[in-house]
C-alpha cells in the first residue's frame, strides 16, 4: 500500500510540474523605430528577440541624444508597452504582437515586452 501512494505522490507531482506555465525569457521577432542621430542623420534602430519582463533603453536615443525615437514597430509574438522617457517612466502606450506599431508623432525612449 505505501508503494502505491509514493507512486501516487510522484505521478502527482510530476503533472502538476507540468501543468505549470514557465516564464519567456525573450520575445520572438524584431521591434522597429527611427530616429535622429546625435549628428542628424536618419537612422533606424532594432531590438532582435528582445527580453521579457524586463525594462530596455531603446539604443541612440538615450540621455545623449535630446530627440527620442517615433515610429515603433511591434513585430515581436509580445505585447509591448512604449514609453516617452527613459527607464519606462513617463506616458505609455501598448502596441499588440506581430502588427502594433505608431507612426511619427509617437515619441518612444524605452520599452518593456509581456
Amino acid at each position: 500500500m505505501r508503494l502505491r501512494s509514493a507512486v501516487t505522490a510522484v505521478l502527482g507531482a510530476g503533472l502538476l510540474l507540468a501543468a505549470v506555465p514557465t516564464s519567456a525569457v525573450a520575445a520572438t521577432g524584431q521591434f522597429r523605430y527611427d530616429y535622429v542621430t546625435v549628428e542628424g542623420y536618419e537612422a533606424s534602430g532594432f531590438l532582435n528577440a528582445p527580453r521579457s519582463g524586463e525594462c530596455l533603453n531603446l539604443p541612440g536615443v538615450g540621455q545623449e541624444n535630446p530627440e527620442p525615437a517615433h515610429s515603433p514597430k511591434n513585430r515581436t509574438d509580445a505585447w509591448a508597452r512604449v514609453f516617452v522617457d527613459l527607464n519606462c517612466e513617463g506616458p505609455s502606450f501598448d502596441l499588440r504582437p506581430y502588427t502594433g506599431g505608431g507612426s511619427e508623432r509617437l515619441k518612444v525612449r524605452s520599452v518593456v515586452f509581456s
